[in-house]
């Protein structure tokens, strides 16, 4: 079994437009930090095929995991800590389809199991499963996901972040079009009620050398990442792709 890129692997430079919220605030006095607006972001994703072509079919079994990390590499004064990683490996299976549907192919539909968290303990714990359903269809140079999920619920006494649907939402809606080797990126989710919470990002990647590619990524929303879930992140970054969705 080989490993192959499975979400989009980079490493930008970001601005945050808005402060930082300090997880610790009100729960540990006399430990709240201060973080700069500046940092490093950087993923890595990788996939690898558990089963393929189940029972001669056109159904596959896949294992991924993705690491998220966002790095205050300009916090001198702090030795310059990682303000979060998160941590997300899944399963799921992958049948290939041709069917037609108002002008777009349905090429692939999947069902799996994801796991996401920080990796903290206590106050700083942020965790939850999902089970979800994936949709993905082509038309031409653009490419579209509808991505619903459903939550695994924990005992009350174990949930980290209860609310967390609340600002995640319960779908997410991601569109690619590809043209003249640059890859231009929506993703969005909402909750579709309690305020219409969400987050929207664009992407743009765009050719520079070989299989170097630029990045540029914008970010506005809800759950960047775990720890910032439930408060909004007006972000800009700018960096190097090393793979991208296509």
């Amino acid at each position: 079994m080989r490993a192959t890129p499975h979400k989009p692997n980079y490493i930008i430079a970001t601005y945050n437009f808005k402060d930082y919220q300090d997880p610790r605030a009100g729960l540990q006095p006399g430990e709240e930090e201060s973080y700069k607006n500046s940092e490093v972001n950087f993923q890595v994703s990788i996939k690898f095929p558990v089963w393929r072509n189940m029972f001669n079919t056109k159904t596959q079994l896949f294992a991924a995991y993705t690491n998220r990390s966002f790095w205050q590499v300009f916090d001198r004064n702090d030795s310059s800590p990682f303000r979060a990683t998160d941590h997300e490996p899944e399963l799921w299976l992958s049948h290939r389809t041709k069917w037609k549907l108002f002008g777009l192919t349905n090429r692939l539909v999947q069902a799996g199991l994801v796991h996401q968290s920080n990796g903290r303990s206590g106050e700083l714990s942020r965790s939850w499963n999902r089970a979800y359903a994936n949709f993905v269809f082509e038309r031409g140079h653009f490419y579209f996901g509808l991505k619903p999920w459903l939550r695994i619920q924990e005992d009350e006494d174990d949930d980290d972040n209860p609310d967390i649907e609340d600002y995640l939402g319960y779908f997410e809606f991601q569109g690619i079009y590809n043209r003249n080797k640059s890859n231009y990126g929506l993703l969005f989710r909402n909750t579709l009620k309690d305020g219409y919470r969400g987050a929207i990002q664009f992407d743009w990647g765009f050719p520079i050398h070989d299989h170097l590619r630029g990045y540029v990524q914008y970010f506005y929303g809800y759950g960047e990442s775990l720890i910032d879930y439930n408060h909004k992140v007006n972000k800009l970054g700018v960096g190097i792709k090393l793979t991208d969705w296509l």
